[in-house]
């Protein structure tokens, strides 16, 4: 049988028994027992809702939502890096990730805004995609016939 490399067993371990020194004397090993650290549910929330702002942004219609839930996960992100520095929580980078993309939804989504306000008031823009929708109606068809069951 191999022997231990750490613990009661070497021989350089002053726990070790040495038979007929003391035969009442008892080695006690200690264990510590930790309970494993918990992520931040403020921090998961905050990187969720940071790629659900992200993702509604890149969608342009969807651009107010992803300002709306870019807030929310900026507020959640918040919280997640304040949560992650007590004892027995972790979450810090999964927190600054969703801070991270959290504000870049809503700065993309600030930018989209004033880029349609600056469309739409200029003139001469709004005249040229007037001209183009009824460009578009004159090709429609001015009779469809839909088939009946």
């Amino acid at each position: 049988m191999s022997r231990p490399l750490t613990g009661p067993g070497r021989d350089d371990d002053p726990r070790r028994m040495e038979p007929g020194v003391d035969d009442r004397s008892v080695a006690v090993e200690e264990r510590v027992v930790t309970k494993p650290a918990r992520t931040s549910a403020a921090a998961a929330f905050a990187l969720a809702v940071g790629v659900a702002a992200f993702v509604c942004v890149l969608i342009v219609i969807l651009s107010p939502i992803g300002l709306v839930l870019g807030i929310i996960g900026l507020i959640l992100g918040v919280l997640g890096v304040r949560a992650a520095r007590r004892v027995g929580i972790t979450g810090k980078g999964v927190a600054i990730a969703g801070l991270v993309l959290s504000a870049l939804a809503i700065v993309i989504s600030i930018a989209f805004a004033a880029g349609v306000v600056t469309v739409l008031n200029n003139d001469s823009a709004v005249d040229r995609i007037e001209q183009q929708v009824d460009q578009m109606r004159d090709k429609l068809p001015d009779h469809v016939e839909v088939p009946q069951p």
